[in-house]
């Protein structure tokens, strides 16, 4: 079995009150030197084989099912690939 991850974040026109607020949390607690946050998604799948069909299927699971195309960008990457 092999893993795939799919990585979903908002796209950067898009406002991520959940980034934000992590960002004014930071100061507070003593961490100064981030700049910027943003939250996101991440998924692990399971699949029997990571040939070119089977990311296809992973890909189209993350565009239709993981996320939202008009708001979400994602990526997907087999775990412990170089």
């Amino acid at each position: 079995m092999a893993r795939v991850i799919v990585d979903v974040m908002p796209k950067p026109e898009i406002l991520d009150p959940q980034g934000k607020a992590v960002h004014g949390a930071l100061p507070r607690l003593g961490f100064t030197s981030v700049t910027d946050v943003r939250q996101g998604k991440r998924f692990e799948l399971e699949v029997p084989d990571t040939d070119e069909a089977t990311l296809d299927q992973v890909r189209e699971i993350a565009g239709t099912l993981l996320s939202n195309p008009v708001i979400e960008d994602f990526e997907v990457r087999v775990e412990g690939d170089a």
